[in-house]
C-alpha cells in the first residue's frame, strides 16, 4: 500500500515537473518573442529615423544647390565671359541700334564727339516705332500699276511722326526704286498711292504693302549714321 502511494506521489511530482518545464519553456518562448518584437520595433524605428535624416539632408543639399544656382545667375556676366558665350541681344531694336552706333563711334579715333547727337537718333527711332506699330492700316487695295493704302495714327505722338515720315520718304523711295509715292492727308487719315512705270514692279509693290514700302531700301542705316554725326539729313531726305 505504501509502495503504491509512493508511486502515485512520484507520478504526481513527475507531472508537476513536466508542467513546470512546459511553463518555463512557455516563459522562455514569450521572452524570445518579446525580444524579437523589440528588435523589429527598434529596426523599424531606426529605418524611419534614417529616412527622416536622409530627407533632411536631401532638402539641405537642394537648398544649397539652389542658392549656388542663384549666385551663379547673379554673376552671369562673369560666367558668360569665362565660358566664352557672350550675349547677343541688346534688349530691343532701338537700344541695339544705338549701341551699335556708339561702338562704331568709339572705334573711330577721328570721331568728333562735339558733333555727335545720340538723342536725335533716338527721336528718329521713335518715329520709326510709331510708323510701324502705332498706326492702323485701314485698307490696302491694288490699283493700276501699284497699290493704294489708307492708314491713320493711333497715338498723339504718331500723328507728328507720320507727318515727318511722309514728308521725306516719297523722295527717298523715288531715288532708290523709281517708284512714285503720293501722300494725301484727309481727316486724320493718310492715303498713299504707290505706282511704277515698270509693269514688273507692280506685283512687288502690292506684295510689300504699307510697311514693306516704308522699310524698303538700304538708306536707313546710312541715314541713322548721318543723324548721329550731326549732318541732319532730315533737311533733304528721310
Amino acid at each position: 500500500m505504501i509502495q503504491k502511494l509512493a508511486k502515485n506521489v512520484l507520478i504526481i511530482d513527475s507531472g508537476n515537473i513536466n508542467r513546470a518545464e512546459e511553463v518555463n519553456k512557455f516563459q522562455l518562448t514569450s521572452r524570445s518573442r518579446a525580444a524579437d518584437l523589440n528588435v523589429l520595433f527598434t529596426r523599424g524605428y531606426m529605418m524611419k529615423l534614417t529616412v527622416l535624416i536622409c530627407s533632411v539632408l536631401f532638402i539641405h543639399v537642394t537648398f544649397v544647390f539652389a542658392a549656388d544656382e542663384h549666385s551663379a545667375m547673379m554673376n552671369h556676366e562673369h560666367k558668360t565671359e569665362a565660358s566664352g558665350r557672350m550675349l547677343t541681344e541688346a534688349g530691343n531694336d532701338a537700344f541695339g541700334t544705338i549701341q551699335e552706333v556708339i561702338a562704331k563711334l568709339n572705334s573711330d579715333p577721328n570721331t568728333d564727339w562735339n558733333n555727335v547727337n545720340i538723342e536725335a537718333l533716338r527721336q528718329h527711332l521713335l518715329d520709326m516705332h510709331d510708323m510701324t506699330l502705332n498706326v492702323e492700316v485701314i485698307s490696302q487695295k491694288p490699283i493700276s500699276n501699284g497699290l493704294e493704302a489708307i492708314v491713320r495714327p493711333t497715338t498723339d505722338r504718331a500723328v507728328f511722326a507720320l507727318e515727318r515720315v511722309f514728308k521725306a520718304h516719297p523722295a527717298q523711295l523715288k531715288r532708290e526704286t523709281g517708284w512714285d509715292m503720293q501722300v494725301v492727308k484727309n481727316s486724320g487719315q493718310y492715303t498713299l498711292t504707290i505706282t511704277s512705270e515698270n509693269q514688273k514692279d507692280t506685283g512687288k509693290i502690292r506684295g510689300l504693302g504699307y510697311i514693306g514700302l516704308m522699310a524698303y531700301g538700304n538708306h536707313h542705316q546710312p541715314h541713322h549714321w548721318a543723324i548721329v554725326v550731326g549732318k541732319n539729313p532730315h533737311n533733304k531726305n528721310h
